[in-house]
């Protein structure tokens, strides 16, 4: 019952029956109330306003859902963008201290699972990409050198445009700037 209701069906079909109904009374009702004087306009004005009750309960039961789909679209806009601003600055922590123990280790396979949750596939798939540079270069050894921070620097920002194509990326579609030019830029800034 409550799909019919959110599917506006059930409105839709009280409509009809109203509308079809309400013209076969009206018809036989023209024909019975000649006699009386106002019964025909009166008849009009009872149909008239069940009708509209139920026009108007369909439109905000279907406003009421857009706002719904709203409100969590933007609750997950948030969440995800939490959860990237949260794995940047987990790898800028790494970065500052120079040195890796196991504990920031575990922070990175933890966000691992994060990303799993929200983040599209391209950026899964980046996120592979920058691990396998950061676990070559950093935790086999557990030191950041100026080179090993040069190529997760590199790492991160290839995949910083997959999060910002996940984030933002229909506004950048609408933009003056391509895709191409937003990534070429990102990667100037790194260099």
């Amino acid at each position: 019952m409550k799909q019919w209701f959110t599917n506006n069906t059930l409105l839709m079909l009280l409509s009809s029956v109203v509308f079809v109904g309400g013209y076969f009374f009206l018809r036989l009702a023209y024909h019975m109330a000649d006699k009386m004087p106002f019964t025909q306009e009166i008849l009009l004005i009872v149909l008239g306003t069940i009708a509209t009750i139920l026009i108007t309960a369909m439109l905000l039961n279907k406003q009421t859902s857009v706002e719904l789909e709203k409100e969590q679209s933007v609750k997950f806009i948030e969440l995800k963008t939490q959860t990237y601003q949260n794995l940047i600055d987990t790898i800028e922590e790494i970065m500052l201290l120079g040195e890796i123990d196991e504990s920031e280790l575990t922070k990175l396979r933890f966000h691992t699972h994060r990303l799993a949750i929200f983040a599209s596939p391209p950026v899964l798939k980046e996120y592979r990409n920058f691990l396998n540079v950061f676990n070559e270069k950093i935790a086999q050894d557990k030191s950041v050198s100026i080179e090993d921070a040069d190529l997760v620097s590199d790492a991160l920002a290839k995949l910083t445009i997959y999060i910002r194509a996940d984030l933002v990326g229909e506004l950048d579609e609408e933009s003056e700037h391509s895709r191409k030019q937003i990534s070429q830029q990102i990667m100037a800034n790194v260099k």
